[in-house]
């Protein structure tokens, strides 16, 4: 627990870098929007009937009332980090039943545990929040904010937010490497089953001109969108238990990090380039909390 975190909050000091030094905007005044797994679910599995839930012991043993809070953490996860950097609140889960009236100015959170860029990720848990789902639920809840501020200012909130999406781990641990000789491994080698999910990655990010009744999120009016890859995978506790023998970090994880965030940057600068603006922020969260271990007095 106490590891996870560590990498946690590394990963969070690298998001919020990542922010600061690219968004010239009154942060505070800003709606942060959050979209992917178990990073940054804050509780939205609490309302689904789901095993992946964390709703119990010892999640939670760090807050305040040292009762669990439905994030993977035992206090703060990465947007709690990013909220108090910004001055704001922490954003609600969107299926909080308290995430009403002004509320939804904060923003919302739509991120749900297990979740990978494939539909086919998790599919051990029922009844997550897939990232289709996820976008639907953006589309709703804007539909919502403009019942209480008018369609134009929503538009603005919406345009003018922070958006953070983390997604793509679950994806190796809980899909390619979930088991020996898995679907997708047996379709796949590692280096094509990396440029797959990029592929599909961009799907979700990017303008739909071919399927306009799919939900992108620049379709839905992100337009500061922080993209994190993956940190390292193979050094995750849980991880190092199962397959490393002499609790080294595990090889083929840590691989596969390597060839996955690379790949997610260059996709994330074409998308730019694309659009002629940055709009999306890539961040190689791997390349980050190693950096911030092998280097710690640059911060």
């Amino acid at each position: 627990m106490a590891n996870s975190m560590v990498l946690v909050s590394l990963v969070a000091l690298g998001l919020l870098m990542a922010f600061s030094t690219t968004t010239q905007v009154e942060a505070a005044a800003r709606a942060f929007f959050v979209f992917g797994d178990s990073l940054v679910d804050n509780g939205n599995n609490n309302y689904l009937a789901t095993t992946a839930r964390a709703d119990s012991p010892p999640y939670g043993i760090d807050t305040p009332t040292r009762r669990p809070t439905g994030r993977f953490s035992n206090g703060k996860n990465i947007p709690d980090f990013i909220s108090d950097a910004l001055g704001s609140e922490p954003t609600l889960p969107y299926l909080s039943p308290e995430l009403r009236g002004e509320k939804l100015l904060v923003g919302a959170n739509f991120a749900s545990a297990g979740v990978g860029i494939l539909n086919d990720t998790g599919i051990q848990f029922i009844n997550i929040i897939r990232m289709f789902r996820q976008l639907q639920y953006f589309q709703e809840y804007q539909t919502r904010l403009a019942e209480l501020v008018g369609n134009d200012e929503a538009q603005r909130i919406v345009s003018d937010g922070l958006v953070l999406i983390t997604v793509g781990g679950n994806d190796f641990v809980n899909n390619y490497f979930l088991i020996p000789f898995s679907a997708r491994s047996r379709q796949f080698l590692l280096p094509d089953y990396v440029t797959y999910l990029i592929s599909e990655y961009k799907k979700i990010l990017m303008v739909n001109f071919v399927f306009p009744l799919s939900l992108r999120l620049h379709d839905l009016g992100a337009r500061r969108v922080l993209v994190t890859g993956t940190g390292p995978l193979g050094c995750v506790p849980a991880e190092r238990a199962m397959r490393s023998p002499n609790g080294e970090c595990a090889p083929e994880l840590q691989q596969a990090a390597s060839l996955f965030n690379p790949q997610l940057v260059q996709m994330i600068n074409g998308l730019n380039s694309e659009y002629g603006a940055n709009i999306f922020i890539a961040a190689n969260t791997q390349l980050q909390t190693s950096d911030f271990i092998t280097n710690p007095g640059a911060y």
